[in-house]
């Protein structure tokens, strides 16, 4: 395997050349106008890496090439640029050197760029975006042009479509007398993409046509970096661009429909991070708020938060978990980390393809770029815009959508879902196995789950129909009474209300089907804390139901057992208002028992409620509970397992303990590798699952098994629940879009054999 290769040979493989190397060459083959130059692979990286030599002689041969084809010397008319050339794409990560005249100057940037590898803010966005840190960079020695030669001259990046909303035409800028560092650093503020059509009008038509190309070729939006020297159109570089997620979804939908890709690839292709991305925030009303600035929409959204001004600041206060906006009066590689953590950021300087404008656009955070009006004093930690003097700490609202900036926090708000979105959901509905339910207690939260194209809804926690200030003081009735008649009034009390709950929530939901998990808190979080119990009857009832560790204590079907005319008020309540909206309503409602451990639980269950038409199940939560799954399936009619208490009960942490005290320290370590209540635990929590639905399905085939913990909305344990031959996932409204795409891509896989490999759970 050669350790050089030239633009011109027959090797388009970015394993060994790099994204952008390997996209030189095809370019070089299309046809396109590329000024010539060759690539040291990345196999000779690993060389370099391994025994600090560089192949010296190949880079030479290639140089005397490179002075062949262009009719130059090396030095006397000739330059040349040093880039790296990453498999994937790393914008700006690594180092780029230009103008570079003598072979000495050549070797020490060659190893500049392979030594950039292994930088901070390389290393950064590789673990920012899960890009392995062995697959090296190559580097790519390109023949120089200059932008910057005269009137005629000139460099510029353009998106072959619109970056930040996808609409089908040049979205970039140029600027004139220049090369690509005074665009891509932000040191100049770019011209709008049009002016070159007044100016050039012929260079201009041909950029179209060379982004037809691209596009038709790579079948993708394009990002293309170009120089104009004396008025001809060179093109130095093109990748898939990055994109907003609304970008992302309408580029998708658009190529399926104008016949470049298939709906398939459509939905393979949109990451679950567009959606995230898509159904960001947005300013919900802007009265009594003052714009302080205005700038440039590079990244759709909104944000409001704490300003600061050094990224390493922004890194310090979102550790506590308080929301900022960074602000500088231009983004560098460097930046990274307060990029990451922040909630926005705003820039005095740069344009649309600038570092602040990819990157934010890339991670679906809101960016204003180009706001020059704002004057930035890092040493004194201010801007000053329109009269106001912002200091660090005050808060501000940054709109990327409008390129807006206001003084103040501004009430935000979530945003609908799209055409295209709804197009490439319907897509995706047609592909995938899994079912998609919500989380969902209320019906103003079925509606909105349903907006979002849930199936049914896998989880009604009735205990969040207590917490109005009627309904709470009715409950504690039932706590606090002393005779048996006191306990049935408030039960009553407690009935109507749920009656009127599940009446408004069947109304909604018209047929779709709802499990309606009883009552699984444990009473005491129904009363004050000891502290504010002021009535002696109050303070005796906290001390009486005061347990060490409640949230394993006397609660879910424990409660039912020993206080069974709770469920079966519940019951009653669900029974009753099932005849009062059918037959105009079609009502589909299921009861689930939570915190189960053994059959004869629920058995005795079964007979307290006594639900007729009613199907009953188990939420699967406890470890017993996934030991004795052949058991349960006997008498259940379906299973859903609750991952969150079941990541409890396996790792015997206490959530909000484990997460305040000592889990980030153990993710920092590497002891945990994820936190195992974001991403299903394969080894261990998953284990025990696949282990109870094959004892439940051993012994009834056909039980319907979900899952209902915030787990079913994640991307990865959705490809893993799919796997394992779950039936349906349900999760919180918002999450909806992303489960419904994510099912559809795993099942996909499934059909193109790309299937990973069983989990090892060893």
């Amino acid at each position: 395997m050669a350790a050089v290769y030239r633009f011109v040979d027959d090797c388009e493989d970015k394993m060994l050349l790099g994204n952008k190397g390997a996209n030189l060459v095809t370019m070089t083959k299309i046809g396109l106008r590329v000024p010539p130059g060759f690539i040291v692979s990345i196999e000779a990286y690993a060389e370099y890496k391994r025994t600090g030599r560089l192949p010296i002689e190949d880079i030479e041969n290639g140089l005397r090439w490179l002075e062949s084809v262009t009719g130059k010397r090396f030095g006397e008319g000739l330059m040349v640029s040093v880039r790296s050339s990453a498999p994937v794409s790393m914008p700006g990560m690594m180092d780029t050197m230009l103008n570079i005249k003598s072979k000495a100057h050549m070797i020490s940037a060659i190893k500049k760029i392979f030594g950039s590898w292994d930088n901070l803010r390389a290393v950064e966005y590789r673990r920012l975006n899960n890009i392995p840190r062995d697959i090296g960079t190559s580097a790519v020695i390109q023949a120089m042009v200059m932008g910057n030669k005269d009137d005629r001259s000139g460099t510029g990046v353009v998106f072959t479509r619109n970056a930040s909303t996808g609409e089908r035409h040049l979205f970039g800028e140029y600027i004139s007398r220049a090369q690509g560092e005074d665009l891509v650093s932000g040191a100049r503020t770019p011209s709008p993409i049009e002016e070159l059509r007044s100016a050039m009008p012929e260079v201009y038509a041909e950029l179209e046509s060379v982004a037809h190309t691209l596009e038709s070729h790579f079948r993708d939006m394009q990002d293309v970096e170009f120089t104009i020297e004396s008025g001809t159109l060179y093109i130095l570089q093109t990748r898939a661009g990055k994109r907003s997620g609304q970008a992302a979804v309408k580029i998708a939908v658009d190529m399926a429909k104008e016949g470049l890709i298939s709906r398939e690839e459509a939905v393979k292709r949109v990451k679950p991070e567009d959606l995230k991305a898509l159904l960001h925030k947005r300013v919900k009303s802007t009265e009594k708020h003052e714009v302080v600035a205005r700038g440039l929409n590079a990244a759709p959204g909104a944000a409001a938060g704490k300003v600061v001004f050094h990224p390493l600041e922004a890194l310090r206060l979102a550790e506590k978990n308080e929301k900022v906006i960074l602000v500088r009066p231009e983004t560098s590689p460097d930046d990274i980390q307060g990029i990451a953590a922040a909630d926005g950021v705003l820039t005095s300087r740069g344009g649309l393809t600038s570092h602040a404008a990819i990157v934010t656009r890339a991670m679906g955070k809101p960016c204003i770029c180009g706001a020059e009006e704002i004057k930035i004093d890092l040493k004194a930690e201010e801007f000053e815009a329109r009269g106001h003097v912002v200091h660090k700490g005050m808060e501000i609202t940054i709109d990327g959508t409008s390129g807006t900036v206001y003084l103040g926090s501004l009430p935000l708000e979530e945003v609908e879902v799209t055409a295209e979105l709804q197009e490439l959901l319907s897509w995706a509905d047609g592909f995938r196995r899994l079912g998609v339910r919500a989380n969902a207690d209320t019906a103003d939260m079925m509606k909105l789950a349903k907006s979002f194209g849930c199936e049914g809804i896998g989880l009604c926690r009735t205990e969040r129909q207590f917490n109005a200030p009627e309904r709470l003081s009715a409950i504690r009735e039932y706590i606090l009474a002393r005779t048996e008649a006191e306990k049935a009034e408030a039960l009553e009390t407690l009935r109507l209300y749920q009656e009127q709950d599940f009446v408004a929530i069947f109304r909604e939901l018209d047929g779709l089907p709802i499990i309606i998990r009883l009552l699984d808190l444990p009473l005491h979080e129904f009363l004050p804390s000891e502290t504010d119990a002021t009535v002696p009857r109050v303070r005796e009832m906290v001390q009486q139901l005061r347990e060490i560790n409640p949230m394993i204590g006397h609660r879910g079907v424990r409660l039912g057992v020993t206080n069974p005319e709770i469920y079966r008020m519940q019951v009653e309540a669900i029974c009753q208002a099932k005849s009062m909206v059918e037959p105009k309503v079609k009502v589909n409602a299921a009861v689930m028992i939570p915190q189960v451990i053994t059959v004869q639980e629920l058995l005795w269950v079964k007979r307290q409620v006594k639900a007729a038409g009613l199907k009953i199940g188990v939420m699967m939560e406890t470890v017993r509970a996934c030991m004795r799954a052949g058991k349960l399936a006997h008498e259940a009619d379906f299973f859903s397992f609750g991952t969150n208490d079941l990541t409890q009960a396996v790792y015997s942490f206490s959530r909000e303990d484990a997460e305040k005290k000592f889990l980030a320290t153990y993710l920092r370590l590497g002891i945990l590798q994820d936190n195992p209540f974001e991403i299903i635990d394969v080894k261990g929590v998953g284990r025990l699952m696949e282990t109870a639905i094959m004892w439940a399905r051993r012994n009834k085939k056909d039980i319907e098994i979900g899952v209902c913990g915030e787990h079913g909305g994640e991307p990865r344990s959705i490809r893993y629940f799919h796997q394992i031959g779950v039936d349906y996932v349900s999760c919180s409204a918002f999450r909806i879009p992303v489960a419904r795409l994510v099912a559809a891509q795993a099942a996909l896989d499934d059909k193109a054999g790309k299937t990973e490999a069983k989990i090892d759970t060893a």
